[in-house]
């Protein structure tokens, strides 16, 4: 397992290196936007927008851990992950416009070749300064964000990286245009852009995900699976579904037990099944185990079975007076049908007359009553 951090710390974590991050890509912003402009470079303009883009992120983030580190309350009984998960979307379609706009400026200037910007030399020192930044924080935040398990703040790092290989891009354009090539700088821009609107829709498709409750990975699946099937106790699993809510896991197993077992030895196997998962995995954040006495997914017959109240009328209907010696009674719903151990005390029961009498209406009670397939008479002494 990975180290354990408490809510405070996470927050904290969380907070800093957010804040980190916006003070580094105002510094770029306003260095890039600056030195594009008067460098003549539409590649470094754009590769500022990106970066304004990455402040805007970081705003996000901030606001989006701010709201979902909150308890879960009534309202929201499974906590305020979501919020995470929303500022996420609404990140990926920022990027996605801003992509827009930075094309439709190149593509006008490439239409109109008298427009094209020519950069200057002193731009090439932006850009190669901007890689390093970017890729710095791009190792710093990924390795928060695995620390903290936040696939917000993973998608920010990544963010980050993908300005560093923007800048990359622009370093080249530069370079390309310096060396005689005045459309290698507005290629460079629309290269750019494309970065980031591929890294927008990317964020929105896999928040998109999370928001429709999408199964976890199918190997996480089947290894949450195994965790399950080796739990003593567990004969087999009825129904498996996980979801994620921010970068806590939800599980929801239907464990198959052994049907005569009694409720008490059945909870405890629940909740073996529960401490394990959250145990073996990072992201479980909760497990409800659901007890299953048999796999009736395909069971045909789905009518409702008959009720403790109407097996007790039955019992006392054919026994008579003999159901007053009746101890206790317990009832097993098997394969579509009912299943009933009557438990009497030894020492009520005076006659092997009587003992008889009893097997003999139970025996009734199986073949007049539909919906009960077995009674089977204890005595107990």
């Amino acid at each position: 397992m990975a180290e354990t951090i408490d809510a405070a710390q996470l927050l904290k974590l969380k907070t800093r290196v957010t804040y980190v991050a916006a003070l580094v890509n105002l510094l770029l912003t306003a260095v890039k936007i600056g030195f594009g402009i008067v460098g003549h470079s539409a590649a470094l303009i754009a590769d500022g927008i990106h970066s304004l883009s990455d402040l805007l992120s970081d705003a996000f983030v901030l606001i989006a851990i701010k709201l979902g580190s909150r308890e879960a309350d009534r309202e929201h009984p499974y906590g305020h992950r979501r919020f995470e998960t929303l500022a996420t979307v609404l990140l990926g379609i920022g990027l996605i416009a801003i992509a827009g706009g930075i094309v439709w400026d190149v593509a006008k200037r490439l239409l109109h070749p008298e427009l094209l910007l020519i950069p200057s030399r002193e731009t090439l020192g932006i850009a190669a300064f901007s890689i390093l930044a970017n890729e710095w924080l791009f190792q710093y935040t990924k390795r928060i964000a695995k620390r903290t398990r936040s696939k917000l703040l993973l998608a920010n790092a990544w963010h980050h990286r993908s300005d560093a290989l923007s800048s990359v891009v622009v370093l080249v354009g530069i370079i390309a245009v310096l060396l005689g090539y005045p459309f290698a700088d507005a290629v460079a821009a629309i290269l750019v852009a494309l970065m980031v609107a591929r890294i927008g829709l990317n964020l929105v498709l896999e928040s998109v995900k999370e928001l429709v409750d999408t199964s976890l990975p199918d190997e996480l699946v089947q290894e949450i699976r195994q965790v399950i099937l080796e739990t003593d106790g567990v004969q087999g699993i009825h129904l498996l579904r996980t979801r994620q809510m921010g970068e806590d896991a939800f599980i929801d197993a239907h464990i198959v037990v052994d049907p005569r077992i009694t409720v008490s030895e059945g909870h405890m196997i629940a909740d073996k099944v529960r401490d394990l998962l959250i145990e073996e995995f990072d992201d479980v954040m909760d497990v409800l185990v659901h007890i299953d006495p048999e796999d009736d997914e395909f069971r045909l017959n789905k009518d409702s079975p008959l009720s403790r109240e109407h097996v007790m009328a039955f019992i006392e209907h054919h026994l008579g007076k003999l159901s007053r010696c009746i101890e206790d009674v317990n009832i097993h719903y098997l394969d579509g049908s009912v299943e009933l151990d009557v438990i009497m005390p030894q020492a009520i029961v005076t006659n092997q007359q009587d003992i008889e009498q009893i097997k003999r209406k139970c025996a009734m009670i199986e073949q007049e009553v539909e919906g009960i397939a077995r009674v089977k008479v204890f005595f107990k002494v």
